[in-house]
């Protein structure tokens, strides 16, 4: 006998398979087209989306600090951007159908990311969103989608609980993808075959030169991949875990990762790795033991080592060290005097604007005359002038401070303080009362969140690329801890301090009674 409904079922599958196979190989007959990658990008996220319903919140936690992009959607978004939609989409979506019961919240956050996005949307609304690729006249407007989409992404991650017993799993899925910064650094040694990789990944790295002297190759990947280890040893093992053990190979890798770090010739990134440290040295109370003069002794000696070690390390590694007196090279002393010099002048030309901003930034937007003044016939003359650099003119000023207000005016810098001592107290709470077992994650998402801060107002920052570092930390410690930690209630205490014996006895009752014969 023929099952009508299983026959019924095969027709309509192979009414929609053929023809998709049909229109899959007409397209891939061209396959470098765009139109290609659009379309098979999109069957491809059809296909995965099973995929994305199980596991989206992993891979959202993956693809944050993985570095990726995906080069199959218009305009090469970052794979976290992407995610966070997806993973906001379908955490919302299972909300409204049931599936979630009630999402993580913590409302002191909240708020504040809430302020910050509507001073977004409303500078953005006011001088223009610049979505150059959709008409419009001005461009900048991408800074805007990552900015929110940072803020979004913090909703994204903080939204889920993370099982406690996948919780070591899960924060090395968070910091272990920067290692994968120096597949950009790759390209010159790359063979032919693999660098489709780039497809997925920047090919980046620039040439460190000064007018006449020539300082070497800088490798831009390397201070996000010591920042990755760095990370992940600090919040799994804490320094005490690391140099109380008795493993050789956890301070062994630490150190291999600092080093790793020299060769970007990134000051900022040495000072931050080295102001983590210190930080989470006290917060762990290990300034009370006798590792504190251990380290003194060892940082003594290593200076007192660097002193005639200096002029023959990589071009590289002593412009990361330039902010330490050292006897380095002429050339590399030179360029790291001029980057620093250069900043500063920028600062100084730009410090009588700010009054200018403060009511209204002028956010990200990008005139058509601007981009003329970057990259026209007298882009050479105005950059003689500070004020007209191009990082100036494009609103990258390599300043926390001038990031926020000449961008956002005085009500960016209220709502970035506001997101600040929420963030700081909800790590402190955390670390405080949380599980015992998550108490090195928690110290070091403290740590560093701090020193963040602290960099992004004295050294450099840009809140458009910084938002998705704080974002990303406090939406781990949320997921992480179920929200805030609270301290736990105290014990019920007597209400009398002494009751009398009378009023005791009529309350006991005997254990045993010997029975009536």
């Amino acid at each position: 006998m023929n099952n009508a409904p299983a026959i019924l079922r095969s027709l309509v599958t192979f009414a929609v398979i053929v023809p998709l196979a049909v229109l899959i190989g007409y397209l891939l007959a061209n396959p470098l087209d765009t139109s290609t990658f659009t379309y098979v990008g999109i069957l491809t996220a059809i296909l995965m989306f099973p995929v994305l319903l199980r596991w989206h919140h992993p891979l959202l936690i993956f693809s944050w600090n993985s570095g990726m992009f995906l080069f199959i959607l218009p305009g090469r978004p970052d794979a976290w951007l992407a995610m966070t939609m997806a993973s906001l989409g379908i955490t919302l979506l299972q909300r409204a159908l049931g599936g979630v019961k009630q999402l993580v919240s913590v409302p002191q956050v909240t708020w504040s990311l809430l302020g910050m996005i509507g001073v977004v949307v409303l500078t953005a609304r006011l001088t223009g969103m610049g979505l150059h690729a959709f008409g419009d006249e001005i461009s900048g407007g991408r800074r805007y989608l990552y900015l929110l989409g940072a803020i979004m992404g913090y909703f994204a991650l903080s939204s889920r609980r993370i099982p406690p017993e996948r919780a070591g799993l899960y924060v090395a899925l968070f910091f272990l993808p920067g290692l994968l910064a120096c597949i950009s650094d790759l390209y010159q040694v790359l063979p032919g075959p693999l660098r489709f990789i780039y497809l997925f990944f920047p090919a980046r790295g620039t040439l460190l030169q000064d007018d006449a002297f020539e300082t070497g190759y800088r490798f831009s990947g390397a201070v996000p991949l010591a920042v990755a280890a760095f990370s992940y040893m600090q919040a799994t093992y804490g320094i005490r875990g690391i140099f109380l053990a008795r493993k050789p190979r956890r301070w062994m890798i630490l150190l291999i990762a600092f080093g790793c770090g020299l060769f970007g010739g990134f000051r900022s990134g040495i000072i931050g790795i080295a102001l983590v440290f210190v930080f989470q040295f006290f917060i762990e109370g290990l300034h009370r033991t006798k590792l504190l003069i251990i380290f003194v002794f060892v940082g003594i000696l290593g200076v007192t080592a660097l002193i005639p070690l200096a002029p023959h390390l990589p071009s590289t590694a002593q412009r990361a060290l330039s902010f330490l007196p050292l006897n380095i090279d002429t050339g590399v002393r030179l360029n790291a005097e001029k980057s620093a010099n250069w900043r500063f002048d920028m600062w100084e030309a730009l410090l009588p604007q700010v009054p200018q901003y403060l009511l209204l930034g002028k956010g990200y937007a990008i005139s058509r005359m601007d981009i003329d003044s970057l990259t026209g016939t007298d882009a050479a003359f105005q950059h003689t002038f500070a004020e007209n650099d191009y990082f100036a003119l494009s609103g990258t000023y390599h300043s926390g401070p001038f990031s926020v207000v000449m961008t956002f005016g005085i009500w960016g810098v209220i709502t970035i303080v506001w997101f600040w001592i929420a963030g700081i107290w909800v790590l402190r709470r955390n670390y405080r009362y949380g599980d015992p077992a998550l108490r090195t994650v928690n110290t070091f998402l403290l740590a560093v969140f701090v020193v963040r801060i602290i960099l992004f107002i004295l050294i450099a920052g840009d809140m458009g690329s910084d938002m998705l570092y704080f974002c990303g930390w406090i939406g781990l410690s949320v997921s992480l801890n179920g929200g805030v930690c609270h301290p736990a209630p105290e014990p019920a205490r007597a209400t009398k301090k002494f009751q009398a014996v009378d009023d005791i006895r009529p309350h006991l009752q005997p254990t045993f009674q010997r029975p009536k014969i």
